[in-house]
């Protein structure tokens, strides 16, 4: 039988979820949203993926607050406009599909906030443009002609676990089976894990332990207050020299096991310019192996994987 078509079970604290194949629809930003509240192109969206066939479907980058998101155009959970909106349009998509597990990737976006979206440029916008002062754990800018975030406070620091924390309340309220926290691409948990952008000398920087730290306490409080599948994606490099490393990421992969994660999900690059990407087929398979090796975790590789063969070659 094709390994690609077989079914996997996440055991989760509230009971087992079992996917009915190994085909997971990855977190896709749309930029559609309305201040944050999903709209019709979502609906729209979200139909076509749960009725696509996949074993598991991941909504896309989703704000914890306001000042979070990549872009004005980006999606949020960070208050009951935004659950609502949420809410409404899921329901309405699972009404007119198979019954599929969802997944949602909780996100802040940290210093790569506040941006234009992809088709305008990407860059960082002013507050005459719709921007807003983005915050990471150090006052360095992603690009050298944008101006540098603020680093954040012990204040801001708790005041952002709590975000990700009511977000998961919200997720759990509308009956959102997985969550996957947003620890790629650069943006905010990925800041603190890296340290091209993770200068900080107190309990937050510095050493291994001590970058992985925000990210773990995050994991912690969301699994805290939701039962469901639970992981987090992750940049297995950023490769740059002196950058984040798989070897750290496969580490940070058994420490998340250990504290009760149903998957890690490898991605790559993201936090600087610097970055140089061997683009090819399953270019980013050989990471994902890597980390699967040395931690036993569920795990869920992506990039340049278009073809199913290639899949099954994969698993």
């Amino acid at each position: 039988m094709s390994q690609l078509f077989s079914p996997l079970t996440f055991h989760a604290p509230q009971g087992p979820l079992s996917l009915a194949n190994r085909i997971v629809i990855a977190p896709m930003c749309q930029y559609s949203a309305d201040n944050g509240q999903a709209t019709d192109w979502h609906l729209t969206h979200w139909t076509n993926m749960l009725n696509s066939g996949a074993g598991l479907f991941t909504i896309e980058a989703t704000a914890v607050s306001a000042v979070g998101r990549i872009s004005p155009g980006c999606l949020g959970l960070w208050d009951d406009a935004t659950a609502n909106a949420l809410d409404e349009h899921l329901a309405r998509a699972s009404r007119l599909a198979p019954a599929v597990p969802v997944c949602i990737q909780l996100s802040h976006a940290g210093r790569k906030a506040s941006s234009a979206v992809p088709w305008a440029g990407g860059m960082l916008l002013d507050a005459e443009h719709g921007g807003w002062t983005t915050l990471a754990p150090s006052a360095i800018a992603h690009l050298p002609q944008e101006t540098a975030p603020q680093e954040l406070t012990r204040q801001d620091i708790d005041r952002i676990l709590n975000d990700f924390v009511q977000a998961a309340r919200r997720a759990r309220a509308m009956g959102i089976q997985a969550i996957e926290l947003h620890a790629a691409h650069g943006y905010l948990l990925h800041q603190f894990l890296s340290p091209l952008s993770n200068q900080r000398t107190d309990a937050y920087g510095g050493s291994f332990d001590h970058r992985i730290r925000f990210p773990l306490e995050v994991f912690n409080a969301v699994r805290s207050v939701f039962n469901g599948a639970l992981g987090m994606r992750i940049s297995a490099t950023d490769w740059v020299e002196g950058g984040w490393t798989v070897e750290e990421t496969a580490e940070l992969a058994r420490v998340l096991k250990e504290a009760g994660a149903q998957f890690v999900h490898i991605s790559s690059g993201g936090v600087s310019p610097q970055q140089k990407i061997p683009l090819g087929p399953e270019y980013q398979v050989p990471l994902a192996k890597a980390v699967k090796d040395a931690s036993c975790l569920t795990t869920f590789a992506v990039g340049l994987i278009t073809e199913p063969a290639q899949a099954e070659a994969v698993l």
